[in-house]
């Protein structure tokens, strides 16, 4: 988890810092830290052998913007490209709750171990509490994904270029610690009204 989020946040504004400092110029920049994070997608399709929504909107966004910057020749257009990744995230959050089950609970699925996946999806049909948490805790992640979108917009179009990337950066783990304090305040009053208690994958009765 680390590694992938050090590989997104500081590879990327690394080499935009780094091209700056040797004479590049701010499209240039751009385009060269861009290239980290679309590879990333075209690896991730190739090694799991499909392509989620997200990452096709992603790459579809990235390359529209190294294409309309080369039009344009703005790079404030790329600039905007940090917003399409979070605004995909939060579009498809809030779209999950339409069905079944809301991509939280997928998401954990895909983290847990073996053993516990199937207390986690007992848990889920057995407490209306738990889906209760997770159906508002997966909205509270789209709306807070969609907040973080129009903020990058903002700073994309109204402040300095050079100052843009490690705020983007700042942005994301301002954006994670709220995610997880709001998320852990509201799962903890939701289980409590239920009389409910929870330690990893096992409920009890608070």
């Amino acid at each position: 988890m680390f590694r992938k989020l050090a590989i997104d946040l500081l590879v990327p504004t690394g080499i935009y810092y780094g091209s700056r400092a040797l004479g590049a110029d701010q499209t240039t920049a751009l385009v060269l830290s861009g290239v980290i994070p679309a590879l990333r997608v075209i690896y991730s399709v190739i090694t799991e052998r499909r392509i989620s929504g997200v990452n096709a909107f992603v790459l579809g966004a990235v390359v529209l913007g190294f294409a309309m910057s080369f039009v344009t020749g703005e790079p404030r257009v790329l600039l905007v490209r940090a917003a399409w990744g979070t605004a995909a995230f939060g579009v498809v959050m809030l779209a999950s709750l339409f069905f079944k089950r809301p991509l939280l609970h997928s998401m954990a699925m895909l983290v847990l171990p073996e053993d516990k996946k199937q207390v986690w999806t007992e848990n889920w049909e057995k407490y209306p509490a738990i889906r209760h948490a997770l159906r508002g805790c997966t909205a509270i992640w789209g709306v807070i994904f969609l907040a973080d979108t129009a903020i990058r917009v903002g700073m994309a179009l109204t402040l300095p270029i050079d100052l843009v990337p490690v705020l983007d950066d700042v942005l994301l783990v301002v954006l994670l610690v709220v995610l997880v304090v709001v998320q852990r305040v509201y799962s903890r009053m939701v289980m409590h009204r239920a009389g409910l208690r929870i330690n990893g994958v096992h409920v009890s009765r608070a």
